[in-house]
């Protein structure tokens, strides 16, 4: 089935600069990168995106440093998308991802993994709806 799916390239992977790293994994392995752009998270999207761990500890400290600096935002479009990014990916954990990854060759910790994905179409639509205007989708 053909997906869309988002990526967010998070403030560690950008101060390592491995952006354009990234990205061409994602092309190599056949995904279609239909929108692309560098974002400035507010708490106001933070508060919707991570909704699910609004009442945990961590919940501030994340939000902080998801703002700390820009991030690249993308929309990768192509067959079975979202199984195929968390494959690239690998594990949230990158000591638990595969050698080849992104999180296992950039990634530091679970908060310092370099990525954000989306893990079901149903995220992936409301990530995309949080940061992508219908026309900027091509």
């Amino acid at each position: 089935m053909n997906e869309r799916t988002v990526v967010l390239i998070k403030p560690d992977g950008m101060e390592k600069k491995v952006v354009g790293q990234i990205i061409d994994r994602f092309e190599r392995a056949g995904l279609n990168l239909i929108a692309l752009k560098m974002v400035c998270l507010t708490q106001e999207i933070l508060d919707v995106w991570y909704a699910h761990h609004k009442d945990k500890p961590f919940f501030s400290e994340l939000c902080a440093a998801m703002m700390s600096c820009p991030v690249v935002a993308m929309v990768l479009e192509g067959e079975g998308a979202i199984q195929k990014v968390f494959a690239i990916c690998g594990p949230t954990d990158p000591s638990e991802a595969q050698p080849g990854t992104i999180r296992r060759d950039f990634g530091e910790s679970k908060p310092k993994n370099v990525v954000h994905r989306s893990d079901s179409v149903g995220a992936a639509q409301k990530e995309i709806n949080l940061l992508f205007q219908p026309e900027e989708l091509s």
